[in-house]
């Protein structure tokens, strides 16, 4: 059986600055068109950011206002809501081969993705109002 990564579930605002810009990396035309949905450990409909790193699979919480607002307001963005080219070199360079897998291939137009159980048992979800570490929980084998 094939090891699974962590999932890490959190806002966007409180992602470590890196996250943040490969995030902006994989997605340079915006956020909004890669919501998904998934239903959280209270049982609510969360939409959330899918994103993947080596080590680590992301839902970063946003409703479709909140990602065309982060958008607007973040000035690595145009004002069409791409990514500037100066952005994308600046990123490009920094993070080279780093950037994150193509979620694309991981998830299809699903409205709930496999990596989310309904009671949350696999999914860590910080909420906390610090800036610790990523709470994370590993899948047992």
């Amino acid at each position: 059986m094939a090891v699974s990564k962590p999932r890490v579930v959190k806002d966007y605002d409180k992602l470590d600055s890196n996250v943040r810009e490969m995030i902006k990396l994989h997605y340079p035309y915006g956020f909004e068109e890669n919501l998904i949905t998934f239903v959280n450990a209270e049982g609510k409909k969360v939409s959330a950011l899918p994103f993947e790193t080596e080590d680590r699979y992301y839902l970063v919480r946003m409703t479709v206002a909140e990602a065309q607002s982060i958008i607007e307001d973040d000035e690595d963005y145009d004002d069409d809501g791409n990514l500037t080219d100066e952005a994308r070199e600046e990123y490009a360079e920094k993070f080279d081969d780093d950037v994150a897998v193509g979620v694309d291939d991981v998830i299809e137009d699903e409205e709930t993705p496999d990596d989310a159980d309904a009671d949350g048992a696999d999914v860590a979800d910080d909420d906390d109002n610090d800036d610790d570490e990523d709470q994370e929980e590993d899948e047992e084998p």
